[in-house]
């Protein structure tokens, strides 16, 4: 099978600057922002398959450094004296190969060229946005389906089973027709 391994690398601190939802959150407390665009992002990739690299700034999070995982989101700090937009130039041709397919999700227009000239696509962080609320909207319907079913199952008859030949013969023989 010859599939297309998927990746997204988000520039943390540029989408929470981006979504009006995450910059209530940081002007309140970073670090509520931060955890909530964790949660959103590593949902987004259990439903859509799409290897995420999230990467922040270390220098925002004192003491951090280096790759930490929550499930399965790959959550990346810099390293001392690294910046982000660094740090994802260096992900980005890690990950580049055949049969890969890499999108880099932020706003700065610099950046976004940069990453194009190595081999990735950009993605804006509006457009991010809409991917992470459309993915958030199926989950809830495929929920709400699934509790449909199991409060409504379909059920399994007999007569459901027949052909209308049958059904209509066993019916003759019910009124007494034969």
């Amino acid at each position: 099978m010859n599939s297309i391994k998927e990746y997204l690398i988000v520039d943390g601190y540029n989408i929470i600057g981006a979504w009006p939802e995450l910059q209530k959150l940081r002007d309140i407390r970073l670090e509520d922002a931060r955890d909530r665009l964790i949660d959103q992002l590593a949902d987004y990739q259990a439903f859509s398959g799409v290897e995420v690299y999230l990467v922040f700034d270390a220098h925002q999070v004192p003491g951090l450094g280096g790759k930490y995982q929550q499930s399965k989101l790959k959550i990346v700090y810099t390293r001392e004296k690294e910046t982000a937009d660094e740090l994802i130039e260096r992900l980005v041709k890690e990950l580049s190969g055949r049969r890969r397919h890499i999108l880099v999700a932020t706003s700065d227009m610099t950046e976004q060229h940069v990453i194009f000239g190595i081999g990735a696509l950009r993605l804006p962080a509006r457009e991010l946005l809409v991917k992470v609320r459309e993915s958030r909207k199926e989950i809830r319907r495929q929920i709400a389906e699934a509790k449909e079913m199991t409060r409504n199952p379909a059920r399994n008859t007999f007569d459901s089973k027949l052909s209308q030949e049958m059904k209509q013969l066993f019916e003759k023989w019910r009124r007494g027709n034969p």
